[in-house]
């Protein structure tokens, strides 16, 4: 019982540091570091954020992890998606959606199949990942990196966040961030 509280300790102060240093970072762009305007805002913005986080229902109580077998799909769909937007004219988004339509085609394969039918979702999460800026991610190890990463945060989260919107696109922005900072920092 206390590993699973454990992790889903993890993932949600993984999500409010990975949102907090995104406002961070929007707000250090945006304006000076000695506008009190801006800093009150962003103080704001990060209680706000605590508060939601510790009073919403964002989960459900009981602890259950997605399958490694279905998660393995992220780090593929973001490969598919990297390689298609690196190697071609096509946009990021281009190649995310044509990762993604055919990724919907999946569950076709056996109707009947709880598995299959988890695939697309999997992969659509990784095609966020295969999203990012070629600057942000320049190789395709970045990019296997930060599907794996995903990948690992996708597998925790699956009672978290339950019915919010843009859980996927978090938890690739989550994984990106994380390889990034550790690549940023090596």
């Amino acid at each position: 019982m206390k590993r699973h509280k454990a992790a889903r300790f993890f993932m949600i102060i993984t999500v409010v540091i990975v949102q907090i240093i995104f406002l961070t970072m929007i707000a250090k762009e945006k304006y000076d570091a000695g506008n009190f305007a801006a800093i009150v805002s962003l103080v704001l913005i990060i209680l706000t954020l605590l508060f939601g986080y510790k009073y919403l229902d964002l989960h459900h109580e009981d602890y259950e992890y997605e399958r490694f077998s279905v998660a393995i799909w992220v780090p593929i769909g973001a490969v598919m998606c990297y390689l298609l937007h690196s190697s071609t004219d096509l946009g990021s988004v281009i190649s995310a959606t044509m990762i993604g339509v055919l990724a919907s085609f999946i569950p076709l394969i056996n109707k009947e199949s709880e598995y299959f039918s988890k695939v697309p979702i999997a992969i659509y999460c990784g095609v966020f990942v295969g999203m990012s800026s070629l600057e942000i991610a320049p190789s395709i190890y970045l990019v296997i990196a930060g599907g794996l990463v995903s990948g690992l945060f996708y597998m925790l989260s699956k009672n978290l966040f339950v019915g919010m919107g843009g859980k996927l696109g978090t938890i690739a922005f989550g994984g990106v961030v994380v390889v990034a900072l550790i690549n940023w920092i090596s």
